[in-house]
C-alpha cells in the first residue's frame, strides 16, 4: 500500500514521486512513436498523449503499491 512520505515534517503523496516518472515514461513512447513515424496515424494526438499518461501512471502505481 502507498504511504505518504514524511519530507522535513510536511507529508507528500507518494504521487509527488510517480507522476513525474509517469510522465517522462509518456514523453519516452512519445518519441519513439514519433521517432518511428507512426505518430502520424494518431487522429487524436493530444487525447493519445493524456490517455498514454494515464495508462503509464496507472502501470507505475499498480507496480510500486506492493
Amino acid at each position: 500500500m502507498l504511504h505518504e512520505m514524511s519530507i522535513g515534517g510536511m507529508l507528500f503523496s507518494p504521487f509527488v514521486v510517480l507522476v513525474p516518472f509517469a510522465f517522462v515514461m509518456a514523453a519516452i513512447t512519445r518519441g519513439v512513436l514519433h521517432y518511428t513515424g507512426l505518430r502520424t496515424y494518431i487522429w487524436k494526438k493530444a487525447w493519445f498523449d493524456v490517455a498514454t499518461f494515464v495508462c503509464w501512471l496507472a502501470a507505475i502505481v499498480y507496480l510500486f503499491a506492493n
